[in-house]
């Protein structure tokens, strides 16, 4: 028997496939013709020429892919062109508001800035800083996470370790119900209970309150995902020791999902320093340092980013102002979520042998 019959014959089982240049070079030729549509056409928006190089590149992905690879890997690559366009289109508003503000708030942004108040600056004068502004709402925020993170951290283990039946159905709701709650709602709830009724005075306090109803639906969820996420077994091994339920919660449980807490400790606070309805109904505003959040006015960063807005009339030291003012903004939320991710990353679960 001769060894042309003995051999197997070896079949190629993977088709043509276009080379890893394709999807770069699809792009590049949909900017391309995209731009040229768009001056044809006497387009002026980048918007627009946007847009039309984006179905450009889905449709011309598929259909190349198509003709080359087959319509199965063609569907491939067109998912994956979607989802690189979904991408780019919420990328690219993002980085053009960062940019924005750090071109235009880098012109006052300065150690003087941060180091003064507006005091006697009248808002058309140059000079001025936003001291005051910082200090009020580092205060109205810490205020409002001592309020909420307890409640919501003892909410959320009720509802994972002992919550049962309609009460634990109706804490549910009402935290649904709560992270949906606009803020204007939430000041003008604290507007007409601690101000009209009770008669006290617009503060610091006040606006923290109307805060923490804020804040405190964020932390009840995410702590109650992170405590979902503890292993059983962990609390079966520790409740066949002996230890007492609450120790168990104490010593076991939340220290595993600690990393995951303090991260949506962060995010509920970095979703609150940039509120601006319950300030303007609550805490007023001041030009002035105030530091004592329990009596009169006092002022925030969404409130004098505002203000200076809104006196500045699109130009001049106030204009200036409020996107310095918003920058730091910027960068006390940036870092906050920084740190989350520091801690969540610090206190993980370590897994390896």
């Amino acid at each position: 028997m001769s060894n042309a019959t003995l051999s197997p014959q070896r079949s190629s089982l993977r088709g043509a496939t276009l080379p890893k240049w394709f999807a770069w070079a699809v792009a590049a030729g949909s900017v391309a013709l995209g731009l040229g549509i768009s001056a044809a056409a006497g387009l002026g928006s980048s918007i627009q020429w946007a847009l039309i190089a984006s179905v450009l590149f889905v449709v011309g992905s598929y259909a190349i892919s198509a003709k080359v690879e087959g319509r199965r890997q063609a569907r491939d690559r067109t998912a994956t062109s979607l989802v690189w366009v979904a991408f780019l289109l919420a990328v690219i508003p993002l980085a053009s508001l960062i940019w924005e503000t750090v071109k235009r708030g880098i012109k006052v942004l300065d150690g003087y800035f941060l180091t003064h108040s507006m005091g006697v600056v009248a808002d058309t004068e140059p000079g001025g800083g936003i001291y005051h502004a910082i200090l009020g709402t580092l205060e109205q925020v810490g205020l409002a996470t001592l309020i909420s993170v307890p409640i919501g951290v003892l909410t959320a283990i009720y509802l994972v370790e002992y919550g049962r039946g309609k009460l634990a159905k109706a804490v549910t709701f009402f935290v649904d119900v709560m992270t949906g709650i606009p803020s204007i709602v939430a000041g003008l709830f604290i507007l007409s209970l601690w101000i009209l009724i009770l008669g006290m005075g617009y503060s610091g306090f006040a606006g923290s309150m109307a805060l923490s109803i804020l804040m405190i639906p964020v932390v009840v969820r995410s702590t109650e995902e992170m405590l979902k996420l503890v292993p059983n077994e962990l609390r079966e091994a520790s409740l066949a020791l002996g230890v007492p339920k609450w120790r168990t919660i104490l010593k076991v449980v939340l220290p595993t999902s600690l990393g995951g807490i303090t991260t949506g400790v962060m995010l509920a606070i970095a979703r609150i320093t940039g509120e601006t309805a319950p300030v303007l109904l609550l805490v007023w505003v001041t030009n002035f340092i105030n530091s004592n959040p329990f009596s009169d006015p006092q002022a925030s960063l969404p409130m004098y980013i505002y203000l200076q807005y809104a006196n500045s009339g699109g130009y001049g030291a106030a204009y200036d102002r409020a996107w310095a003012a918003a920058l730091t903004l910027i960068a006390f939320i940036m870092i906050l979520n920084l740190v989350a991710r520091g801690i969540a990353r610090w206190k993980a679960p370590k897994t390896g042998r």
